[in-house]
């Protein structure tokens, strides 16, 4: 167990932190601490990090509401970098994403991810750039523009297909149901200000 004292912090007396979705490993941004910050994260067990551009403390959520709670500490064997893991209360991304790291870097290869949640995560993304720049033509944009009440009959209408698909036993239809109502959940979600990690956090309190 390594001291604080014997961390290696850089001349200005900072050290880079690695932010972890506890729950699914998912890295959640990149940011510094100083002792003071990492004092505050030990008493409060919530993220407190220095914020280099304000020169000041920054208790992540204390505006927006998205705390992110600790779970664990960890230096890595050099003791010049940190991993932070906790479970998140909103979005870490000023832009509204789940997480910061979302923008692919020219001349590599973006490789498809296995599973669900990645494509969940990258849609959330996109529904929150809609919400915020409204571009002409998109759908998505329009459902925000009609508000809340057309988003969520939206989803009681494409709900009922996804039943009416099932009971018809069209396998190919269900799935095409089946994601345009998961589609309008995630922009009913995006339009109440519920980020996907609470869904979460909801059903794995249900694994029983």
């Amino acid at each position: 167990m390594i001291q604080v004292d014997d961390l290696k912090w850089d001349r200005d007396g900072l050290i880079p932190v690695v932010v972890q979705d506890a729950d699914t490993a998912e890295v959640l941004t990149l940011a510094y601490m100083n002792r003071e910050s990492l004092a505050r994260t030990r008493e409060l067990q919530q993220s407190v990090f220095f914020s280099r551009s304000r020169q000041s403390l920054w208790h992540k959520g204390e505006t927006s509401g998205n705390y992110q709670d600790v779970v664990s500490l960890s230096a890595d064997c050099d003791g010049d970098a940190l991993v932070l893991r906790v479970r998140p209360r909103g979005p870490a991304c000023h832009t509204g994403a789940r997480s910061c790291f979302f923008e692919p870097v020219a001349g590599f290869v973006r490789e498809a991810a296995e599973g669900i949640d990645p494509i969940l995560a990258e849609l959330e993304v996109l529904i929150e750039k809609r919400r915020t720049m409204r571009p002409e033509g998109s759908y998505t944009a329009m459902l925000f523009d009609r508000g809340l009440k057309r988003i969520l009959q939206k989803v009681g209408e494409e709900a009922a297909e996804t039943v009416i698909a099932g009971m018809g036993g069209d396998r190919e239809e269900m799935i095409r149901e089946t994601s345009d109502l998961m589609f309008h959940l995630l922009v009913a979600l995006r339009e109440m200000g519920i980020p996907l990690s609470e869904i979460t956090r909801e059903l794995r309190s249900r694994r029983k």
